[in-house]
């Protein structure tokens, strides 16, 4: 895939107000919406990578993976080295103990799934979690791991096979979205269907 400038300058968009929201700025207290402007764009890009592969029969599941670790992971890896230190020596016990669970499910790409068992009454605020960040990259992971799987898999019945099969997720997101936001606010925020279901908008160009 070519180098696209504007996709760039769409993620400078979408981190301001993040980085506002997380600085305190009331006037951006939905700045998180960022956060799904990233998930959008990641969606299209690693359908776009993807789809170009495939039709070109070059597509390699294991070099799929090596790329995504070698971007994400020596970063990743960094931020977890930087903050072991300060947190052994500043975090009471409780924090503590979450900060290590942190270490382990950030390593399992699983950070929003621990961020949905462990919030409500019993949760620690955001302050006291480091890694709390992690969550979004956590459902970005799973959706690297099982998005070229499921893609692989129906490819070979043919693009009708996986307009239709992308159309039913499409339907089974948005219908799962709008429930959980309801019912349960947590998992809408934190689990994998209710974020990537928007990134699933942009693959109609490409199909």
């Amino acid at each position: 895939m070519k180098y696209r400038a504007e996709i760039d300058g769409l993620r400078a968009l979408a981190v301001v107000p993040v980085i506002l929201f997380h600085a305190g700025f009331d006037l951006f207290s939905g700045g998180f919406v960022g956060v799904d402007i990233f998930f959008v764009i990641s969606g299209y890009l690693i359908t776009t990578i993807l789809i170009e592969d495939i039709e070109n029969k070059r597509f390699s599941i294991v070099n799929f993976y090596e790329r995504r670790a070698r971007r994400i992971l020596p970063a990743l890896f960094f931020v977890m080295l930087v903050c072991i230190p300060f947190a052994w020596m500043w975090m009471l016990p409780d924090p503590l103990e979450n900060f290590g669970q942190s270490i382990i499910a950030t390593m399992l790409s699983a950070n929003n799934i621990l961020l949905f068992l462990t919030s409500g009454y019993w949760g620690l605020a955001s302050e006291f979690k480091p890694l709390l960040h992690t969550w979004s990259l956590g459902i970005e992971e799973q959706y690297y791991i099982f998005f070229p799987i499921f893609l692989i898999a129906i490819w070979r019945f043919g693009r009708q096979a996986v307009v239709l099969s992308i159309a039913i997720l499409l339907l089974v997101s948005l219908t799962l979205s709008e429930w959980t936001s309801r019912e349960n606010p947590e998992a809408a925020f934190s689990l994998f269907i209710q974020e990537h279901g928007s990134s699933l908008l942009v693959l109609s160009p490409h199909l």
